[in-house]
């Protein structure tokens, strides 16, 4: 999901590396990737002059702190950082607040969906009445495309699927249809009606009468467009097209998960000044979410979205399961993590649904795979594989696997030592990342929401100095505390060279 833009982002944060201060000729360079990417991801032009105006003054604007946080904790702070902090604002600002919609049970209300042909409104109609079924409200679809063949059909066919009431009566006439409808959910108490509208191939004047007289006849809360985020700028141009001949509220984009350039997401909202309320992303009928700017940005960014895979874990695991989850997150976000728990990790994430989308959400756990890997059930046996082919004193402490212990465990796991060495370097930089994301700090993009109150305060979100050099984020510990650990590590691997030679000899 959003390669290219997270691939623009990666190699822009690259050219930060071994930097000491941000200038307006190295900032340049870095925008230059970003400003491919955002066109390669057909952004409008004129949105990405203007994101890129205000990165770079917000880089050049501001004042470069060698360090922060608390005396005993304190990070270095990079000037890839405060690129990093800049894109990240910004991304959110250009996206907008989160106005989701909010369940109201207790009352019926009317939402109508509008869109063209093919954007997945009717199965988006499903979607968003299981998320309102969940949230305590009895929802009510209506069957109002009189236009395509077994449109009203399909939908009674969903609603049998997710266990909510269908309104689809034969005619004609649409208003007629959803007067009718919304009249019967007054009648027996139910709570959000929403109105599956027919679309076109394009927007034209019957469309617009048809949905015009529906919004006459019922009245509705909300009026949302449902877009194809797989258009690019195309979304943008429908979306304004039904903005200047309706009173669009809202917006959803759906197949988010299938859109490797990410350019409707970034664009729309600048576009229309529609706010986007949720977001679809995958086939199955839970796959709604409501839109997160913050997350969708850390993400860009290459930083995961923790909050959002918490509540993946709320959603689909049973209560203890979600707890065990939570505590696992908490551990793993203050760096204790080790072979064993990240095996647990790597399963329950299997139960949960679509692989990618969820690694995705993981701070470092998509760079677990080799690079252009799929993710696939297959990659993560092979990593399963390994793991379960180590002692449990290796899975605690993988620093021991020196060599013959590398030999033995590529064996016994059907794999080879380069896989393995592979593996292990890059368990090494997300357990990293993962820990230095969770250090209590001041916070360089302290408006992801949630991550602080996750760890019990002082942490409203990713601190300034975490490291992970294949990510280009910059930042590390003090040079005191890495020094020392550089020279731990090499005493640790000295005494294992001359324990291994010690063995070779009494062999003999």
């Amino acid at each position: 999901m959003l390669e290219t833009l997270t691939k623009g982002f990666r190699s822009a944060r690259d050219r930060f590396q071994g930097i000491t201060q941000l200038s307006e000729e190295n900032i340049a360079e870095a925008l230059r990737d970003v400003r491919l990417s955002l066109l390669e991801a057909d952004v409008d032009l004129g949105i990405v002059r203007d994101f890129l105006d205000k990165v770079k003054e917000r880089c050049l604007g501001e004042s470069v702190a060698l360090r922060s946080g608390k005396r005993n904790r304190q990070m270095r702070v990079r000037p890839g950082d405060h690129f990093t902090k800049a894109c990240y604002e910004e991304l959110v600002a250009l996206m907008g607040a989160d106005e989701p919609i909010v369940p109201a049970p207790g009352r019926t209300r009317v939402l109508m969906m509008v869109g063209l042909q093919g954007t997945g409104k009717t199965t988006t109609c499903a979607k968003l009445a299981l998320y309102l079924k969940k949230s305590g409200e009895k929802p009510l679809l209506v069957g109002a495309d009189v236009r395509r063949p077994a449109a009203r059909e399909q939908l009674r066919v969903l609603a049998d699927q997710i266990g909510v009431e269908a309104f689809t009566p034969e005619g004609e006439d649409a208003a007629e249809i959803c007067a009718e409808g919304v009249a019967h959910a007054r009648e027996n108490g139910l709570d959000t009606v929403i109105l599956d509208t027919a679309g076109r191939l394009q927007i034209d004047d019957e469309l617009m009468q048809e949905l015009a007289h529906i919004s006459e006849r019922t009245s509705p809360e909300f009026t949302t467009l449902v877009c194809d985020s797989m258009m690019g700028r195309e979304a943008v141009n429908v979306a304004q097209g039904f903005a200047a001949r309706l009173e669009l509220d809202g917006l959803i984009l759906t197949k988010l998960d299938g859109d490797s350039r990410g350019g409707a997401a970034l664009a729309i909202r600048q576009a229309t000044g529609i706010p986007i309320r949720c977001v679809t992303m995958g086939e199955g009928h839970d796959r709604l979410e409501t839109f997160r700017a913050e997350g969708l940005a850390s993400r860009i960014l290459g930083m995961g979205d923790v909050v959002g895979l918490i509540q993946d874990f709320e959603e689909a695991l049973d209560a203890e399961e979600a707890e065990k989850a939570e505590r696992e997150a908490e551990r793993m976000l203050r760096g204790d993590l080790n072979l064993e728990s990240f095996l647990g990790q790597l399963r329950m994430l299997q139960k949960m649904g679509p692989l990618k989308d969820l690694m995705a959400k993981v701070p470092g756990m998509s760079d677990m795979l080799p690079e252009g890997a799929a993710v696939e059930a297959g990659q993560l046996k092979k990593i399963e594989a390994m793991i379960l082919s180590m002692t449990p004193e290796e899975r605690a402490r993988p620093e021991i696997l020196h060599d013959s212990r590398q030999e033995r465990v590529a064996r016994g796991s059907g794999t080879n030592r380069r896989d393995l060495g592979d593996m292990l370097k890059r368990f090494a930089t997300m357990r990293d990342l993962m820990g230095q994301i969770g250090q209590a700090g001041p916070g360089l993009l302290g408006k992801v929401s949630g991550l602080g109150k996750m760890l019990g305060g002082g942490l409203p979100g990713l601190p300034a100095g975490f490291d992970a050099s294949q990510l280009g984020l910059g930042g590390a510990p003090n040079r005191r505390a890495a020094r020392a650990q550089k020279a731990g590590d090499r005493r640790q691997k000295r005494r294992q060279m001359r324990k291994h030679k010690r063995k070779g000899k009494k062999g003999k």
